[in-house]
This record gives structure tokens, C-alpha cells and sequence, in this order.
């Protein structure tokens, strides 16, 4: 397989990959690769083969990634596996951003109060017993946590719960909680929970939890540039 005018198709360990031509129309792109999938050297393999299909800076509407993949799908060794773009719709962009974005608060949550955001949420201040904040990314409190904290409430795992103090009535990670003993405790100083391998949430020093998220790294620079 070799290179066609708008259609370059490289064998890969995993499969094939098609790089398509985005400069011109998705009717001659379509047309095309009908004819390649005509040529008999797909019908050497004897297993399935992978697509993998890289449409550089073209983004097409469901209606044509439906029509690419019933094109392929007629050449029954060969199954889509991923269809890659560069770009994708201004809606999904500005989602994306408030879910990648950093919330800066600087306030109290009092009793009965409760803050919910989108993205990831830095609390300069206290939640105070009774008091609730919400976030679908992680939650960094430099306060007190003495209330209910509930990072990725949207199904998100990987999020965590940090504070300077944290001595919390609940907490809650996507659809999983812990709750504070029924005993009195001191509570700890900068201490981060997380979901840990069994499914459990899990408290321990941040230093810690920063090895077992490396993406928090990244939680700094997002700070800094806002």
C-alpha cells in the first residue's frame, strides 16, 4: 500500500493507519478511498486489521464519520479502531477549557453554604462544618476542611482533595465516600485524599499522592497562567 493522491496509508504494529488529504472535498476523499479498498491485497490477511485513521485538519459531522466507517466496515477483515482530528467544534473547546480551568475562590463556606464549579477548584479559605464545596476536577483548600468535599462529582476518579487541614465531616470522590470516624480526631495538616487501586478513598501526605498523580504537576503552571 503506497501513497494515493489525497490518501496515505502506512502498516503500523497495530494495524493501518489513513492519513487523509484535508484540502480537499470529503466526496472525492470518500470516492477515493472506495477504490483503494477495492484493491485485492486487503484480502492477503487472514486476522482483522485495525484502522487507524488521522483526518489532519478536517473535522467531520457524525453523518460523515458514519459514512467513512460503513465504507470500511464493507471490507469485513478491517475494523476502525480510532478517527483522530486537529480540530474539533468551538462548543467542545470552551467545554474542554472550563474542565481543564482552575476556579480561584477566596472565601469561607459557611454552614448550610455550598459551592459547585466546573474544573478544578482552589479555595483560599475555609469550609466550615456544614459547609459544602463541589468540584468536577480536583479541590485544593488552603483552609481548613472541617465540611463535606466532593471532587469529580461528574464520574472523575482521578481527582483528589487536598487541604491544610483536613478534618472533614465527608468526603467524596465521582460516586465514592469516606466519612470522618465516629470518634474525635485531631485532624492532619496538608494531607490529600485520593481513590487508591481497590476503590477506596485514601488520605495521605501530598507528597505522596503526587507520585500516584503525576498530572498534578501541571496544577502550578495552571495557577500561574491562569
Amino acid at each position: 500500500m503506497g501513497k494515493n493522491q489525497h490518501i496515505i496509508i502506512k502498516g503500523t504494529r497495530d494495524g493501518l493507519t489513513l492519513y487523509l488529504d484535508d484540502s480537499c472535498s470529503f466526496d472525492y476523499l470518500i470516492n477515493e478511498l472506495d477504490q483503494i479498498l477495492a484493491q485485492d491485497e486487503l484480502d492477503t490477511e487472514d486476522s482483522l486489521i485495525r484502522i487507524n485513521i488521522q483526518l489532519g485538519n478536517r473535522y467531520l459531522h457524525k453523518e460523515q464519520e458514519e459514512i467513512l466507517r460503513e465504507l470500511i466496515r464493507k471490507k469485513k477483515k478491517l475494523v476502525v479502531q480510532t478517527i483522530e482530528s486537529n480540530v474539533i467544534l468551538k462548543e467542545d473547546a470552551i467545554k474542554w477549557k472550563e474542565e481543564n480551568e482552575v476556579r480561584i475562590i477566596a472565601r469561607t463556606i459557611r454552614s448550610g453554604q455550598e459551592v459547585s464549579i466546573t474544573g478544578d477548584l482552589l479555595l483560599v479559605g475555609d469550609v466550615n462544618p456544614g459547609g459544602t464545596v463541589k468540584a468536577t476536577g480536583n479541590i485544593f483548600i488552603l483552609g481548613s476542611l472541617q465540611g463535606i468535599a466532593h471532587a469529580g462529582y461528574n464520574g472523575n476518579l482521578q481527582a483528589v482533595i487536598m487541604a491544610s487541614y483536613m478534618n472533614p465531616v465527608q468526603l467524596r470522590i465521582a460516586n465514592l465516600y469516606s466519612r470522618s470516624p465516629d470518634y474525635e480526631t485531631e485532624g492532619v495538616y496538608m494531607e490529600c485524599g485520593y481513590v487508591d487501586d481497590s476503590n477506596k478513598i485514601m488520605i495521605d501526605r501530598l507528597q505522596v499522592v503526587a507520585k500516584k498523580r503525576p498530572e498534578l504537576n501541571g496544577f502550578e503552571r495552571s495557577v500561574l497562567n491562569g
